[in-house]
């Protein structure tokens, strides 16, 4: 079984202890980080290869930076979109774990409905999109994941009426997340979570949004067809937002049936 999840740690060094923590618990064979906001000559590389990972990171100081902490060496390591200029902000990092491309990926905030970083908000979603025709196919098991800063749909947000129109929720974004589904991805979490709302990945700091269930499912695990029929299992680890200085995100983990076994 391979298990491969994604957390938007809110800085590694800040929550290196609860990061460190979590992987000793669950063993995922591959953590995809977004928010890391650290250079990558500062990445703490030694604590994660005394935990058995390996590293391959896209960081900056401050803000943004995505990584692979992986537990087998990794190929075919990707940094960025395929048309980011040599200064754009580093949001994008893939590679080979096992016979899938996985790409890891922390889509901008966007800041404000309407403006100049909301639009390129959505530019990068057509932009992602191109990367991804350009490097695999649809019938390839590829796996994008992350934290995209969108809900897909109502039941993916506490309360959609405060919701509609906002950022993380506005119309706009949520087609411009279709139209990446529609190059050939299925929501991982949904193909076996059908039911209704309640389950969150986000939720704000402020006016205790955690404990009174104000949340949103913005991080996600989008899989081509053939991987996703090899999914067993996605879910959201809940506790991993509850203690002191944690994540505002909550991890997600997918374990997916070894190719070629029963379908």
């Amino acid at each position: 079984m391979l298990k491969i999840a994604t957390w938007n740690v809110n800085s590694v060094r800040a929550r290196l202890p609860r990061v460190l923590a979590w992987l000793e618990s669950e063993r995922p064979d591959l953590l995809c980080m977004q928010e890391i906001k650290v250079r990558d000559e500062d990445f703490p590389r030694e604590a994660f290869a005394e935990a058995g990972y390996e590293i391959e990171c896209f960081g900056q100081p401050l803000s943004h930076g995505v990584a692979l902490a992986s537990r087998v060496k990794l190929t075919g390591v990707i940094r960025g979109l395929a048309d980011d200029p040599p200064a754009a902000e580093r949001r994008l990092i893939g590679a080979l774990i096992d016979g899938v491309r996985v790409v890891n990926v922390y889509v901008p905030n966007g800041t404000e409905v309407g403006s100049e970083r909301f639009r390129g908000k959505l530019a990068w979603f057509r932009r992602l999109r191109a990367t991804l025709a350009a490097l695999q196919q649809p019938a390839d098991p590829v796996l994008v994941c992350g934290d995209f800063n969108v809900a897909p749909e109502e039941r993916d947000v506490h309360d959609p009426e405060a919701w509609r129109g906002q950022i993380l929720f506005h119309p706009d974004e949520r087609a411009a997340l279709q139209e990446l589904l529609s190059w050939g991805l299925v929501d991982g979490f949904r193909q076996l979570v059908p039911e209704e709302g309640g389950h969150y990945t986000w939720w704000d700091y402020r006016a205790g949004a955690f404990h009174r269930g104000w949340g949103l499912r913005i991080d996600l695990m989008l899989m081509t067809p053939p991987l996703a029929r090899r999914c067993r299992a996605v879910r959201i680890d809940r506790a991993a937002r509850k203690g002191p200085r944690p994540s505002d995100h909550a991890p997600v983990i997918a374990e997916f049936a070894p190719a070629g076994g029963p379908a």
